[in-house]
């Protein structure tokens, strides 16, 4: 009998500006041990002159408490600063998340981060 080798669930992040708009997108499954990159990220994207984020979630295939938490924080963050923060691409066990934890109504969301990128933009102060 042989094994197959075991892969350590991976995480991708990125950040990028999209018509002024910082767009971060998120992969993988976020749980403690990717917790660190996206804050980064996230942080990196609020000091962008703009701060408006996009954080594109349709990629993550899991998302636990710290991940979670790691959102609110940013959102937070943003709205104390006089920025924005919306998610996009929220479906799956991260939807019943949002609503199980009560925090359905704090983010706002949009389809796709294309979407979101126009909603943001075309309300711009």
């Amino acid at each position: 009998m042989t094994s197959q080798p075991q892969h350590a669930p991976t995480f991708t992040v990125s950040l990028a500006l999209v018509d002024g708009v910082a767009v971060v997108r998120a992969g993988g499954e976020l749980d403690l041990v990717a917790a660190p990159a996206l804050r980064e990220h996230l942080r990196a994207a609020a000091r962008l002159p703009s701060q408006r984020v996009v954080v594109d979630l349709a990629g993550v295939s899991f998302c636990d408490s710290v991940g979670m938490s790691e959102l609110v924080v940013a959102l937070n963050r943003s709205q104390n600063s006089g920025g924005r923060l919306v998610l996009s691409g929220v479906q799956g066990s991260l939807e019943r998340l949002l609503y199980r934890a009560g925090l359905h109504n704090l983010f706002e969301r949009h389809a796709t981060w294309q979407d979101a990128v126009r909603q943001v933009t075309a309300e711009r102060p």
